[in-house]
């Protein structure tokens, strides 16, 4: 399909080298992986398609909770939460851990059912055209070319990020992953592959390079030029999620800048896409976010560039044949027209596979 197969070389870094502080970020989200349950009705289908409640679980998947705790990690009422925590009780996702009676006060702990749920079997129907999961970095091409490619394969897209969507992948709780990681050498994904999949052949093929940078209300009225103001205590910024590219550029900058998180007013308001992200500053909600350019201007922000990216799909061998319509059309004319249509995106580099 895309030239000669390439050799997997083992890289010799371990995870655990003080040098590459996001390589202990990835052994630590490992060592979190502790029972892994297959989901076995289609009802779950329908109650994890619910972002909401999909962030109670992961919470559940961490530690148990009460309503009143899940309530305040997630600024929602204790009535909503347990709208929530009745649906998955209901498809078997979440139950009742301990139950503590404090004088006149009883409380009951949730948790998940297990601390990883294998996804495959429950979102991959049984029909006559294959059926995948991606989870990794949000990308607007990538849902363009999902949606084109409905009659090859059904794709369920789950945004987690490029880090937890690479950690997936190793789990096997997905088949394809998307993932914009730069490493501390300046390099873009590979070294994260090599170090999460030293024993297993897989392929890394470049979607796009993408601007990122500021989006700003339209007008820019808060006068925003450089990431340092988004510290200003007039700037309402809203943050992307612990774990993607995008998070662990701005974290680098600000650490570069010698900028506390605490100064920045909105940095715990966590949204996990770039459309979003976007949608935040539209409705006046924020002032500011790191995202794409593309994000930008479908929702009419005002955007200033800071730096061009290498977005990848990474997928193992085995995965490739019912993939082979989508990823043969990185390839053409008539995808890098497609991109090109988005306002950031550069196609000079679509399709191609990178060596690992």
């Amino acid at each position: 399909m895309m030239g000669e197969r390439c050799q997997i070389e083992t890289y010799s870094d371990p995870l655990t080298s003080t040098r590459f502080p996001f390589r202990l970020a990835i052994k630590e989200k490992l060592n979190r992986v502790k029972r892994v349950e297959s989901m076995h009705s289609f009802e779950m289908i329908k109650y994890l398609a619910d972002s909401r409640r999909m962030d109670i679980l992961r919470l559940l998947m961490a530690a148990p909770a009460t309503l009143t705790q899940l309530a305040r990690t997630m600024k929602q009422s204790p009535a909503w939460i347990r709208h929530h925590i009745l649906a998955l009780e209901s498809a078997d996702l979440v139950e009742v851990s301990e139950i503590r009676k404090t004088g006149r006060v009883t409380e009951k702990f949730y948790r998940a059912r297990a601390d990883a749920l294998l996804l495959q079997e429950v979102i991959l129907p049984k029909t006559a055209k294959p059926a995948m999961i991606f989870s990794g970095s949000h990308d607007l091409a990538l849902e363009g070319l999902t949606e084109q490619f409905q009659k090859h394969v059904t794709i369920l897209s789950l945004p987690v990020g490029s880090l937890d969507g690479l950690v997936n992948l190793r789990q096997g709780l997905c088949q394809i992953s998307g993932s914009h990681l730069l490493d501390e050498t300046g390099e873009y994904n590979r070294p994260f592959i090599r170090h999460l999949f030293p024993d297993r052949d897989v392929e890394m093929v470049t979607l796009a390079y993408r601007t990122q940078g500021l989006m700003l209300a339209a007008g820019n009225p808060k006068g925003i030029k450089r990431i340092s103001d988004v510290a200003r205590s007039n700037v309402r910024f809203v943050n992307r999620n612990a774990g993607s590219g995008t998070r662990l550029w701005f974290d680098t900058e600000l650490r570069k800048l010698n900028i506390s998180v605490e100064t920045i007013n909105g940095y715990d308001t966590i949204v996990k896409t770039h459309s979003e992200a976007a949608s935040f500053i539209e409705s006046r909600k924020a002032d500011a976010a790191l995202g794409l350019q593309a994000a930008a201007h479908r929702h009419g922000l005002d955007f200033i560039p800071l730096f061009e990216e290498r977005y990848d799909l990474v997928l193992p061998r085995e995965n490739e044949r019912p993939l082979l319509p989508l990823l043969d059309h990185l390839q053409t004319a008539s995808f890098r027209t497609e991109l090109n249509a988005l306002t950031g995106y550069n196609s000079s580099h679509s399709g191609e596979q990178i060596p690992l």
